[in-house]
């Protein structure tokens, strides 16, 4: 049995959530945005995906290294402190009620515009900041199903795949694309032809022991990619950061993907290629040993 990369078990509680919409609690049927909002009209924003494990939001410097970080690069100031943003967090989680086992979309737009154009001067409010926590455990499955698709990640003077923006509808095409041919996420490539990412994870093959990803200048920083290899280092397995073809990956040993919301996933087809089976030696064991990061950081 396959399963996609954001499955999660249906929970009920997730109808009578509390959404924190510029501090305001706001219950789910009423969370609403201006549609003069620059991130409805334009996808001009940044966002974190983070889990909250055991009280403890995982690797909440690093999201927001990353969001602060967006949000200079395209000139939008957030309008207060990381400090700030991490009460907010935690002031919607405590109005649920919630402990653990809840993925948070933090949304961050430039604000509400005076006239649908997208120069920032039109721009009238503070940014939008919208935080919604679910909850969600993670399904199981049997692994997944990739397919290469047409649609590249673009070099950094088109739109740097290292941002992340609300923009996002290249990866959303290579979605569709690969949902077309009955896989469950899509595998992309560089422009030069190389393998760069799936179009909402990072993607790692094995080969002989040793555990490839791409050279990383063609997709997002990845929080849990980072982790990933850094968990190798420290774990004695040999990793490397480095440009390959579908080559490599047609006649790799395992390949997995990683994300903040599922952890490690294996991948057991590309392209209709067998890869291997969901339980591959190496894959297993960076499951398992990220698996117990999580659980460490929850207890700091």
């Amino acid at each position: 049995m396959t399963s996609g990369t954001h499955d999660y078990l249906d929970d009920p509680r997730n109808s009578e959530i509390l959404i924190s919409i510029n501090g305001a609690m706001v219950s789910r049927d009423d969370a609403k945005v201006s549609v003069f909002d620059s991130g409805f009209m334009l996808g001009d924003g940044v966002w974190e995906g983070i889990r909250y494990h055991r009280g403890k939001l995982l690797f909440l410097q690093a999201h927001m290294d990353r969001l602060y970080e967006g949000a200079k690069a395209i000139d939008m100031d957030i309008g207060f402190s990381r400090l700030e943003l991490g009460a907010r967090i935690r002031a919607v989680l405590e109005a649920n009620d919630m402990e653990t086992d809840v993925h948070i979309r933090l949304m961050v737009t430039r604000g509400v515009k005076s006239t649908p154009y997208q120069h920032p001067k039109v721009t009238i409010t503070p940014p939008t900041v919208v935080i919604i926590p679910e909850y969600k455990v993670v399904i199981e499955g049997g692994g997944i199903r990739l397919a290469t698709v047409h649609v590249r990640r673009g070099a950094p003077d088109v739109q740097d795949p290292s941002l992340n923006s609300h923009s996002k509808l290249n990866c959303i095409q290579a979605c569709i694309q690969a949902d077309k041919m009955g896989a469950d996420e899509a595998l992309m490539l560089d422009p030069h032809g190389f393998v760069a990412t799936c179009n909402s994870t990072h993607f790692f093959i094995v080969r002989k022991g040793q555990v490839w990803t791409s050279s990383g200048k063609y997709c997002l920083s990845g929080i849990t990619r980072a982790n990933v290899l850094a968990l190798c280092g420290d774990n004695g397995i040999e990793c490397f950061e480095k440009d390959f073809s579908l080559i490599d990956v047609y006649s790799a040993d395992e390949a997995f993907v990683t994300g903040t919301f599922a952890g490690l996933i294996p991948v057991t087809e590309i392209d209709g290629r067998i890869i291997s089976d969901a339980k591959g030696p190496v894959t297993t064991r960076l499951k398992n040993l990220y698996k117990a990061l999580c659980d460490r950081e929850a207890s700091i």
